[in-house]
């Protein structure tokens, strides 16, 4: 049983790939995630949260390090994360936690600290330093097809195979078939089960991160969860009238469009996503929508299990994912670009010694780099001046400040060092591969780098993110304002750890960032 303790326990919790709108306590008209929803009536759910940056590696960087792409530079699966910086499990470690990793981080190791011959620089998917690790769990999910092995069930297919339906696929048609795994032997049971066990170990104040990877794909499920939606069921994707037509709309889209490969959602498809059609896509959200219900399943043994050792009253809880997933919108799936469908994502927080708030919703716009800050704040640490984000603390006491950001901001960078794809195709150099938004309530602006023309989108006339006006004239002073505030908040944030020092002749004045 968990010993009482005067420091809260901290449980931060990452879903990979997870719609900010796919919450049933956020209103959604299909989803039904009961446990999450029990999070959010005890603690505070944050509407308007985003993401600050995609895929995997660049979002979850603004996540553990408080820094928006732009300082953190970490631009796509692969790209170091530069060992100067500070980070979430680093500073818990400091006041006095020994943070312990059930997942995966995907944090690549800076090169200039190893060896070359270092084996942890073949791979993308290193532990963000400062965690201790109880159960990695790695994209081969080598350690889940053990377990799954000593249960009794075939795994000579590996990852990702085991993930096809037993029925296999016949042609282009979507089925709901399950896997040749079970409801309490996915990998998310398998994680669930490994922090439980862990918990009944603890006897001190405790920071653990479970990093699920559900609903990433490949977008499959076990029963019940397979039938539990329907493919009818969900609302009108959010596209043009044809793939051809939003491919149209911007060279960036074009590209991205036909890159998509079926292979990469359901093993063993062939084709491409944007020719996939309705009935496809709206079997493969059923499934999507599926996959969340499993995860939520198995928050609620979570929820069970701190209530049985005593700990529920003695942790905080942040539930949140790294970034979301089209499904479906503008004909695509997976995430990246530049529309909300890849960077909406959910948040609740639960600090069970602030009740005032329990139940509420917050519609201000809030970010993946908050987390950081609003932890440290929680545990009554000093805050560090030189991160992007803002702490949450004052939402959790029903006093939401009065100069809160009134816009979300994130960041997409589409390089590619190791093949140049992108180079090649818009013909411009790696740095110049990536665009950064500005969203308020109103209004979206993309800024593009290497030529590539910006977008607007009148998000009240049009929600969809259909019709680009940054070329119309009644817009352009709109489009003005919005590439100077573009510009205003990077000039703000750019990197603080030791602009905000200066050296006098009484030595160091003003603040140094330290990890």
């Amino acid at each position: 049983m968990a010993a009482k303790s005067r420091r809260p326990n901290i449980l931060l919790i990452s879903c990979d790939q997870w719609r900010g709108d796919c919450l049933s306590a956020a209103g959604h008209p299909v989803v039904k995630t009961p446990n999450a929803d029990a999070l959010a009536a005890e603690g505070v759910l944050f509407n308007r949260h985003y993401g600050g940056a995609a895929p995997c590696s660049p979002a979850r960087a603004c996540l553990y390090t408080g820094l928006y792409q732009m300082n953190n530079r970490v631009c796509r699966n692969g790209t170091p994360l530069d060992a100067r910086h500070g980070n979430i499990a680093l500073s818990a470690r400091a006041l006095g936690y020994d943070p312990t990793l059930f997942g995966y981080t995907d944090v690549s190791s800076d090169p200039r600290t190893m060896a070359p011959g270092d084996p942890r620089l073949k791979s993308y998917e290193g532990v963000l330093p400062g965690f201790s690790v109880r159960q990695f769990l790695p994209e081969h999910q080598k350690p889940w097809l053990s377990w799954l092995k000593a249960r009794g069930v075939d795994t000579s297919a590996g990852s990702p195979g085991i993930h096809r339906p037993v029925c296999e696929q016949v042609g282009d048609a979507v089925t709901n078939a399950p896997p040749v795994y079970s409801r309490d032997e996915t990998p998310t049971a398998f994680l669930a089960g490994e922090f439980m066990r862990w918990l009944d170990e603890q006897d001190t104040a405790w920071f653990a991160h479970v990093s699920f990877i559900s609903p990433h794909p490949p977008f499959i499920v076990p029963a019940p969860y397979n039938t539990l939606y329907e493919a009818a069921d969900g609302p009108a994707f959010r596209r043009a009238e044809s793939w051809q037509a939003e491919a149209q709309s911007h060279p960036y889209l074009a590209y991205d469009l036909g890159r998509q490969k079926r292979k990469s959602f359901r093993p063993g498809a062939n084709g491409n996503v944007r020719d996939w059609g309705d009935d496809n896509l709206r079997a493969i959200r059923a499934i999507y929508y599926g996959m969340m219900s499993e995860v939520d399943a198995q928050l609620g043994r979570i929820w069970q299990a701190l209530n049985a050792a005593g700990a529920w009253d003695d942790t905080i809880i942040v539930l949140t994912s790294d970034h979301a997933e089209m499904m479906g919108d503008h004909f695509m799936l997976g995430k990246g670009g530049f529309f909300d469908g890849s960077y909406h994502i959910p948040l609740i927080v639960r600090d069970p010694r602030r009740g005032n708030a329990a139940g509420s919703t917050v519609d201000h716009f809030t970010e993946a780099v908050d987390i950081f800050p609003t932890l440290l704040d929680l545990l009554d640490a000093d805050a560090q001046p030189h991160l992007d984000g803002h702490s949450l603390k004052p939402f959790l006491e029903s006093e939401p400040p009065k100069d809160w950001r009134d816009a979300a901001h994130w960041e997409f960078d589409f390089r590619s060092i190791a093949s140049g794809e992108a180079e090649r195709h818009f013909g411009i150099g790696s740095r110049r591969c990536n665009l950064a938004v500005i969203r308020t309530e109103d209004f979206k602006y993309v800024h593009f780098g290497g030529g590539l023309p910006p977008l607007l989108f009148d998000l009240k006339k049009d929600p969809g993110e259909l019709t680009n006006v940054a070329a119309d004239p009644k817009y352009l002073s709109v489009r003005v304002e919005f590439a100077e505030r573009l510009l205003a908040w990077r000039a703000e944030h750019l990197d603080q750890s030791v602009a905000l020092a200066e050296l006098t002749d009484d030595g160091v004045v003003g603040y140094v960032g330290r990890q």
